[in-house]
């Protein structure tokens, strides 16, 4: 049977893999020439190493990079026709399977701590599921403007509510208004299946409390997430349509629910800049940023050799 001070052993190295590989994403994500689609999918793989204890070694490893610099045992896993390998950053055990701890101080660090761990895990997530539930509860009697557009005097922005069958709701005040661009902007949302992505981060950030990186990268993700909706928005726009998106971004609230994927989301500015300064892709430039992005996934997400 695995023990939890194990598992939150593995859990902890795993930490410091997604860290590592977060800052990469971090500093890309300040190349303003990126696209925000791809950087939106590269923090897919932090949130991967939050998950995955395993990797496949490689010599063009970022780990193996960092290798260089101070030694991490990498232990085998699996060594089968592919080889599978966990990159032990702590190095605080002798044997893995089951794990014995080169000291007993350590064993009993790792024993609270992962007591600990567990219990404010557990009660992120039953706060967050609260949270999400009283949510939903006070949007039920939203009344249908049209199709899946609803409205609410309860919310001050329009949003995306819900994670399998997501509602588009307008504040009451919207009812008047021109809601091509706030429909446009959710219902990208909807296709992206953004809400459940949000989701998912969030319950990876909860399980890696103890990591700051975790809850600075569940930001950033949230960030560009809102600023990726707005490209894929803008490639079906004509020039003159920018700045009549943009406006329809001034009157929003920012919304500061981590469940719902609102038209104001993320820094209003920041957002509006990246519009009006918005070009769409050429051919070239998308299969040059999937290449780019497949690339720096296998650099990112294999263990050092």
């Amino acid at each position: 049977m695995i023990l939890l001070s194990e598992v939150f052993y593995y859990l902890f190295n795993m930490s410091i893999s997604a860290s590592l590989v977060g800052i990469v994403v971090l500093l890309l994500g300040k190349i303003k020439k990126l696209p925000r689609r791809l950087v939106h999918i590269l923090w897919v793989i932090p949130f991967l190493r939050m998950w995955i204890p395993v990797g496949i070694p490689s010599k063009y490893s970022l780990m193996t990079l960092i290798s260089k610099f101070f030694t991490p045992r990498s232990v085998v896993l699996y060594d089968g026709g592919l080889e599978f390998t966990f990159a032990n950053y702590t190095m605080a055990a002798d044997n893995y399977f089951p794990i014995t701890y080169k000291v007993s101080l350590i064993e009993k660090l790792f024993g609270i701590a992962s007591i600990v761990w567990i219990i404010v895990a557990v009660s992120l997530v039953i706060v967050s599921s609260i949270i999400y539930g009283v949510t939903k509860s006070e949007l039920k009697d939203a009344g249908i403007l049209r199709d899946n557009i609803y409205v609410s005097d309860k919310i001050t922005s329009p949003a995306i509510y819900g994670v399998f069958r997501p509602k588009i709701i307008v504040p009451k005040d919207y009812e008047l208004r021109d809601l091509h661009y706030v429909v446009a902007h959710e219902s990208a949302h909807i296709r992206r299946k953004d809400n459940l992505w949000r989701v998912i981060a969030v319950i990876s950030a909860s399980i890696h409390w103890f990591n700051p990186f975790a809850w600075l990268f569940l930001k950033r993700f949230l960030e560009d997430t809102e600023l990726a909706c707005d490209e894929k928005v803008l490639a079906d726009c004509g020039e003159d349509e920018k700045k009549a998106y943009a406006l329809a971004l001034v009157d929003c609230a920012e919304s500061t629910n981590v469940f719902v994927s609102p038209f104001g989301g993320a820094k209003i500015r920041v957002r509006i800049d990246r519009i009006l300064s918005y070009k769409k892709l050429s051919v070239i430039s998308v299969v040059s940023s999937i290449v780019f992005a497949v690339a720096i996934g296998y650099v990112l997400l294999t263990n050092a050799s």
